[in-house]
């Protein structure tokens, strides 16, 4: 079978041709930004970028292949949690508020309060709600542009709109659903409670797609992309999900014990599980998976976004010379540590954060140790969410990792090292990709998902990595300290204070 899967990420469109009989993949990406010039802690992104991208791409592989005619079934990862509405029409209001959007804080304390505190907003749904869950973005629009807001006839996920531009079907699925905090997990529904926490004057339910299984198809593609992109007629589009739900499928997470890690723009690292796991504090999100189970996530906001910065910034070096960059320094960076929270951060929840750096002496000062401490600093930040899944009951024996990131052998090593965990990359790069063409496969095919992984995700024994025992020590004690200044620096002002030093400033 040949099957498409497309990726719309936060900084990039990646979409691959797969085909399972032979193993080929072809793939074609395009990248693109957010909407520039926002107050701080806004992060938007018009959806027309995401279908122009799309198009973009498919012509590419037009080019390139002949084996998109022979396509039969497509499916759809989209970074979870923004919102993207539309009027009766079917025309998008505004632009969509993204994953990483953190300016919804106080509309978020809103909604936990008209339920009655932390504790009933967690009975009902199973999860916390941090600023970037859907929940406050609505609630954000509500009162910031009434006009906009009265508009609305249709709140979508990003995956959910690709999904209607592919079929003109409005649909969505457990697994992103799950991360709007107005979705009861446990129970697989939407929340009628937590829609009139948000808005108690209006049926915002008529206003959410119909929620389908993850085995189901989501429609089929449209007769005039069909014809414009040189497909069949009934080329099926499978439900989709989130892109962590989708990087799960493509690296072989559909059974318990492994831990599938992701750097990307921001980190993730979750699991599958038979049953829901809810973490009473809040810390690591009680999600449904797109197989029928379920999917424990931990999400820090700052990985990539952060050594880039320092790699295209401080450094000014290709990615190959950052790598030997990290390799002169020992590990721990002889003391230099980075809190990497440059984007605000959900785990810990600090909306308002900042990056603050520890440890910078004469030793420490340059270039390389900043890049080291980083890398360091923002896996830190993952292990976070490992110790809080190990509190929760989980255990692992491997972890796979994805995402830009995976393909540093450098920072693999650190991976393994900070985690004392072996660690292993898919054969396919293409995580959530490629997991959205699987699971358009398992749709088509109707073939177990565990049995479909099991026979097509395959593992790159050349980016396997043993953590080295005298590193091991090293990471746990300056993993210790990290914690510490973390825990410090969220329980004190010193965020709020600076956030309103600079808003000053800019005013």
């Amino acid at each position: 079978m040949i099957s498409l899967g497309i990726d719309c990420g936060t900084q990039s469109l990646r979409v691959i041709i797969w085909d399972s009989e032979t193993g080929e993949v072809y793939s074609a990406f395009r990248s693109y930004g957010l909407i520039e010039g926002l107050p701080p802690g806004h992060k938007e992104q018009n959806p027309s970028v995401w279908i122009e991208a799309l198009e973009s791409c498919i012509g590419q592989l037009a080019r390139e292949t002949s084996k998109l005619c022979a396509v039969e079934a497509i499916g759809v990862s989209g970074q979870q949690h923004g919102l993207v509405v539309l009027d009766s029409q079917d025309e998008v209001i505004r632009p969509a508020k993204l994953w990483n959007d953190t300016s919804t804080e106080s509309q978020c304390r809103k909604i936990v309060e008209a339920a009655g505190g932390p504790n009933e907003y967690y009975s009902e749904i199973g999860n916390s709600l941090p600023p970037g869950f859907t929940a406050s973005k609505i609630l954000w629009i509500r009162e910031n542009e009434p006009a906009a807001y009265d508009r609305i006839k249709w709140l979508l996920l990003p995956h959910d709109y690709l999904n209607f531009y592919l079929t003109g079907s409005k649909v969505s699925e457990s697994g992103d659903a799950s991360g709007t905090g107005y979705f009861r997990v446990r129970e697989r529904e939407w929340s009628q409670q937590a829609l009139q926490w948000i808005d108690p004057n209006r049926e915002l339910d008529r206003c959410l797609p119909e929620l389908i299984a993850s085995s189901e198809p989501a429609g089929v593609l449209r007769k005039h992309l069909a014809e414009k992109w040189g497909m069949g007629s009934s080329v099926l589009v499978s439900s989709g999900g989130g892109d962590n739900m989708m990087g799960a499928l493509g690296s072989g997470n559909v059974s318990p014990g492994l831990l599938t890690v992701s750097l990307g723009t921001s980190g993730t690292l979750y699991s599958f599980c038979e049953a829901p796991v809810t973490d009473p504090l809040g810390e690591i999100a009680a999600f449904c998976d797109s197989t029928g189970g379920w999917l424990p996530l931990g999400c820090t906001m700052n990985v990539t976004v952060a050594t880039e910065m320092v790699r295209n910034k401080i450094l000014q070096v290709n990615h190959r010379e950052y790598d030997q960059a990290l390799k002169t320094v020992p590990a721990g960076s002889d003391g230099l540590v980075l809190v990497p929270y440059l984007e605000g951060e959900r785990m810990p929840s600090a909306p308002l954060g900042c990056g603050v750096l520890l440890g910078l002496r004469p030793a420490t000062a340059s270039p390389a140790h900043l890049a080291r401490a980083t890398t360091e600093g923002v896996t830190m930040g993952l292990r976070y969410g490992l110790e809080r899944m190990r509190q929760l009951g989980l255990s692992f024996q491997e972890v796979r990792l994805i995402g830009g990131g995976a393909r540093s052998p450098v920072w693999r090593q650190i991976v393994a090292d900070i985690f004392n965990l072996p660690v292993v990359s898919p054969g396919i790069e293409e995580g959530p990709a490629f997991g959205a063409a699987l699971q358009a496969a398992w749709c088509k095919s109707r073939e177990e998902i565990r049995d479909l992984a099991g026979r097509y995700v395959s593992l790159a024994e050349k980016t396997r990595r043993l953590p080295m025992g005298r590193n091991v020590p090293v990471y746990d004690g300056l993993y210790e300290l990290y914690k510490t200044a973390s825990y410090e620096l969220v329980d004190s002002e010193i965020f709020s204070r600076h956030r309103q030093l600079i808003e000053e400033s800019d005013g």
